[in-house]
């Protein structure tokens, strides 16, 4: 095979001159899941986590066993990263059908890689500058026939490393951890396409180096939102759990599945959902801190054991990563739709906290708050994650692990004369089972309602006060809890309000705003249910306070949240600007529905 680059349209760019470095670049692979496209994104997200630049990525996944068409973005920084980019600065296209889907995608003046074995018609338009590398016949050359369309994606990746001069060395090292528990000859190859792709001859054309990072000194890693829940949970004290496999959860399980027994702890695969809750409810009576999860169509199933465990105030730790919906709906894309449902999902008066995260870094520290108020209010918890979060690589600061360590202990001590688990005055504290009582007595947990000692009690006064018991703790919480994050101005034209996975879209378009000489602020929820008290008066202090979530506007024609904080607040400045393609928010998007806002 010759060393021919096909270049089209270099000239009549309309994009401006690159600059001696890149502050950030905007990268979409676009071709078949087959391919290992993700794994390109990973092993770039990887090495971004180890060389002070912040990433942030975005992938679609295919919603069928035998895959498809799939892309993998990744928005690589030296500064701050928030979103994955509106749009690609380059697109590497592996198939025709890539090209014609994703040529859109591209900023004005971009630069398009193309695989010129599998991509023949090209459209010159919007000063696109158009490159074409055989990826096939290439990586096929370098591994000496034996390879087929294997190995592609690895030659991808080291041309990706020589364009934008990223580490080559630190880059070997992550391929070689990949694939060093396989045949030597697995990574011989891997080694062998990854160097033909960095000796390819583009750079000369198509050279783009990326500024470094920002080192702090300290120890930096890259990793997926359900990654973290996994982890915050381990180092939040959770040691048992029992769930059935749903996308997007599972990797949780897995990893669950994995650690738990290293700590002395379990986690059980059961065979349907409603068993998966009941035996986590089980562990929890046990007097162990115990974790269940899944996605919308499970956390439907688990309802109404979720009810019993509000009713008999378990600690019990609920995930559920959200996708679209309603039943099967879009089971590997994004939506904020079962917001609703984890805060009223169940009959009759059943309280429940809902925390949710607003970035990979911070599923850690939320699982970390799950696991304690769990134990500190005996209640169900729900992290409220999203697919993006879940799916989505970023690179932040190692958490400090001897900071955050809570080593749970089982507390079987002798119980005291006057103690009762369900007291009207105090909060809920269970005694395990085992545990010596010198009165002689021994509490009761059930579903049914309950006195003081756990009783079944069918006397309504008493089920007056045991509802109150269950609100109040979580009006209680309310008032205890830390504000929301803000961001902007703290006063003026308009408020974003946030929560999930559209947290960095949303301070980008503040920004924006704010640099078009809009008074623009923006707050972050992450803890759902229950609100935290006062917000109110920050609401006051704009014009218009406009919410953005990923869920349907309603038959009422407000988002889910909108739709809370209306209800809480009586606001009628609150607005909604709701998506559900299964797709997150554009920062372009927000910027111009707060425009159209502001204009009125």
């Amino acid at each position: 095979m010759g060393m021919q680059v096909s270049i089209i349209s270099m000239a009549n760019s309309t994009a401006s001159p690159v600059p001696d470095t890149l502050k950030n670049a905007v990268i979409r692979l676009a071709g078949y899941s087959q391919d290992g496209i993700q794994s390109v994104g990973g092993f770039l997200a990887q090495l971004a986590g180890s060389t002070a630049k912040e990433v942030m990525t975005y992938m679609t996944i295919p919603a069928t066993i035998s895959g498809g068409a799939s892309i993998f973005q990744v928005h690589l920084g030296s500064g701050e990263v928030l979103h994955p980019g509106d749009d690609a600065d380059m697109l590497v296209a592996f198939y025709q059908d890539s090209y014609d889907a994703h040529l859109a995608s591209l900023r004005d003046g971009g630069v398009c890689f193309y695989d010129s074995d599998q991509v023949d018609e090209i459209k010159e338009e919007r000063g696109i500058r158009h490159i074409g590398v055989p990826f096939t016949s290439a990586t096929i050359e370098a591994l000496g026939g034996s390879a087929k369309n294997r190995g592609k994606n690895i030659f991808v990746l080291g041309l990706l490393c020589a364009v934008y001069e990223l580490d080559r060395e630190k880059m070997s090292g992550i391929i070689a951890k990949k694939f060093g528990g396989k045949s030597e000859g697995v990574l011989r190859n891997a080694m062998l396409a990854f160097d033909a792709g960095y000796a390819w001859p583009v750079t000369s054309i198509a050279h783009m180096p990326m500024a470094p990072g920002e080192s702090k000194g300290k120890k930096r890693i890259s990793a997926d939102g359900n990654t973290m829940i996994a982890l915050g949970l381990i180092a939040g004290g959770c040691r048992y759990g029992a769930a059935y496999p749903i996308t997007p959860w599972t990797s949780i399980m897995e990893i669950l599945r994995s650690e738990f027994p290293k700590y002395g702890g379990s986690f059980i695969q059961c065979e349907d959902e409603l068993a998966a809750v009941c035996m986590a409810i089980g562990m929890s009576y046990s007097g162990h801190l115990a974790v269940t999860g899944s996605s919308g169509p499970g956390l439907a199933l688990k309802s109404e054991a979720l009810g019993y465990a509000s009713m008999a105030e378990l600690p019990l730790v609920v995930v559920n990563v959200q996708r679209g919906g309603p039943s099967t709906g879009l089971p590997t894309s994004v939506e904020q739709s079962d917001l609703m449902q984890a805060i009223y999902g169940s009959h009759g008066d059943a309280p429940r906290v809902v925390l949710a995260p607003r970035s990979v870094k911070d599923c850690f520290y939320t699982a970390l708050r799950a696991c304690r108020i769990a134990r500190e209010y005996s209640t169900p918890v729900i992290i409220l994650s999203d697919q993006s979060i879940a799916t989505r690589i970023e690179a932040f600061t190692q958490p400090d692990l001897e900071k955050w360590w809570e080593e749970p202990v089982l507390d079987t001590a002798e119980r005291d004369e006057d103690f009762k688990p369900y007291p009207l005055d105090k909060l809920t504290r269970h005694s395990p089972p085992g545990s010596p009582s010198k009165a002689g007595k021994y509490p009761v947990v059930t579903g049914l309602e309950h006195d003081e000692w756990g009783h079944p009690s069918g006397n309504p006064q008493n089920h007056a006060a045991m509802t109150a018991k269950r609100r109040e703790k979580l009006v209680q919480l309310s008032h205890s809890l830390p504000p929301p994050s803000f961001h902007g101005d703290t006063d003026g034209d308009l408020l974003f309000v946030g929560w999930g996975s559209t947290y960095g879209p949303v301070k980008e378009a503040t920004e924006r705003l704010r640099q078009k000489g809009h008074k623009v602020g923006c707050m972050h929820i992450r803890n759902i249910h229950p609100l935290r008290a006062g917000l109110g008066d920050i609401f006051g202090r704009y014009r218009h306070v406009l919410v953005p979530e990923m869920n349907d506007s309603g038959v009422y024609g407000y988002g889910q949240l909108a739709t809370l904080l209306r209800a809480k607040l009586c606001d009628p400045r609150i607005q909604s600007l709701n998506k559900v393609e299964g797709l997150g928010f554009r920062v372009v998007e927000l910027v111009d529905e707060a425009e159209k806002i502001l204009a009125v």
